[in-house]
């Protein structure tokens, strides 16, 4: 039986002294089409985190559910960062570099400074910042499930606005996912400048 993500990584961390742990994860890794997203988020260790009960990794909710977690994740976190890659970087580089860049951007864009980070699966070697990779990250750690969330929401919410500028593609629906209706519009209109060239796929 899965269990909902909980603070015991933070608190251990806290317990050895660390006070502002961001978690981190992404969003669009796997996507066709779109940028990669990735969210950090600190969550304060020293008060109740009311209206966060029930949250998990952000591929289990709904989107309403994540919208309304996104929400009390704006009012109760310490800080909150967001990181944004787009097709053409991943092209360039590969989606793994790039999933790190969106990291370090989101870490960059944290009003505060963490001192440790939790990541899901990753580790960021250009930060020195100290921090663990944690494999199904956004399943164990209440941080990183914040993260994923803080992640989905923005990307979807960039997917839906790209879906009216590439119209066709179901993106607001998809996101850039590989679905039967995606690849059925892949094959009668071809790729959009947002799809990602050096995915098998779309070559």
């Amino acid at each position: 039986m899965r269990r909902n993500p909980d603070l015991s990584e933070e608190m251990e961390l806290h317990s050895k002294g660390h006070r502002l742990i961001a978690g981190l994860d992404e969003a669009g890794r796997g996507s066709w089409a779109g940028p990669v997203v990735a969210g950090a988020v600190i969550l304060p260790l020293d008060q109740p985190l009311l209206g966060l009960e029930g949250i998990r990794d952000s591929k289990r909710l709904t989107a309403r559910k994540r919208e309304q977690f996104y929400e009390v994740i704006e009012e109760v976190a310490l800080a909150l960062g967001v990181g944004i890659v787009t097709p053409d970087v991943i092209d360039e580089v590969g989606i793994v570099p790039a999933t790190r860049q969106a990291m370090l951007q989101a870490v960059l864009n944290l009003p505060i400074k963490p001192d440790f980070l939790l990541i899901d699966f990753l580790l960021i070697p250009s930060l020195s910042i100290p921090q663990k990779a944690i494999k199904g990250g956004d399943e164990k750690s209440l941080s990183i499930a914040a993260a994923s969330i803080v992640a989905k929401v923005r990307r979807d919410k960039l997917m839906a606005e790209l879906d009216e500028i590439y119209p066709g593609y179901g993106f607001a629906r998809n996101k850039g996912y590989g679905t039967a209706f995606h690849r059925e519009a892949l094959l009668s209109l071809g790729p959009s400048p947002i799809h990602r060239f050096s995915f098998r796929v779309i070559k």
